[in-house]
């Protein structure tokens, strides 16, 4: 499918990875949040996480100053962790305002993707 930007913009056509990655760092936020929500975990540990959920994009370094952000917001902790297998860890988990941000993302997420479905499937065509 070729892009439907003009030419005169100047603008290159996406690839669809181009267009994925603008997707991701839309809700990226939110899936991180997810994820710490189903239990405390380090880096690493999130980014395999992302990946097993088909979010190949995720990378540890597209998700640390995300996490920094998170958690300077308020909306997560971290902590140290002992590793027998190196440095100690640092993990993440929720707070009570990352908690209330994640639910009320959820709603958001489901009435936009509702809307965003409506379009793309012709109003329901």
């Amino acid at each position: 499918m070729q892009s439907m930007v003009p030419k005169s913009t100047g603008q290159s056509r996406s690839t669809g990875q181009d267009r994925s990655t603008q997707l991701l760092h839309g809700v990226l936020d939110m899936c991180l949040l997810s994820i710490i929500e189903e239990e405390a975990s380090y880096g690493y540990e999130m980014v395999s996480k992302l990946r097993d959920r088909g979010l190949h994009l995720a990378s540890e370094g597209s998700i640390y100053p995300l996490l920094s952000r998170l958690q300077k917001q308020g909306m997560i902790e971290s902590y140290l962790v002992q590793s027998s297998e190196g440095p100690a860890r640092k993990y993440y988990r929720m707070s009570k305002p990352g908690r209330a941000a994640l639910e009320q993302w959820r709603d958001d997420w489901t009435g936009f993707k509702d809307s965003v479905d409506a379009v793309l499937n012709g109003g329901g065509r």
